[in-house]
């Protein structure tokens, strides 16, 4: 049986994230396949930026401060402290944010395995 793990915020190690000319993103990886069989989770920043994505797992996204926006096709999901987006799987999208740090939870974990097959 996995342990329980408890993640310091001062510990966060945060990657560059997306393929983006102006703005700010990067990520903590939290939990992958190595910990769980069947979610993933991280913590996010989006700082003016704009970063296309398809989703290819089911993402639910948790505002932890600044303003987070979603656009899906001609939609925009402005999002700010507290509040919650889910994403299903296959969605085209861009990730965007002003001073914007987000929970995420995805499943399955596992989903760069399964696209490879």
């Amino acid at each position: 049986m996995p342990e329980v793990i408890q993640f310091k915020h001062d510990t966060l190690a945060f990657e560059p994230y997306g393929d983006h000319e102006t703005g700010s993103a990067s990520i903590a990886r939290l939990i992958g396949p190595q910990h769980s069989r069947t979610m993933g989770a991280g913590v996010a920043r989006f700082d003016n930026v704009s970063i296309e994505w398809t989703v290819l797992y089911d993402e639910l996204i948790v505002v932890l401060e600044g303003v987070f926006r979603l656009r899906v096709a001609d939609k925009v999901f402005e999002a700010m402290s507290g509040e919650i987006i889910w994403i299903p799987e296959n969605t085209p999208l861009r990730y965007e944010g002003e001073g914007a740090t987000v929970f995420y939870a995805l499943a399955p974990v596992d989903w760069q395995e399964r696209q490879a097959t």
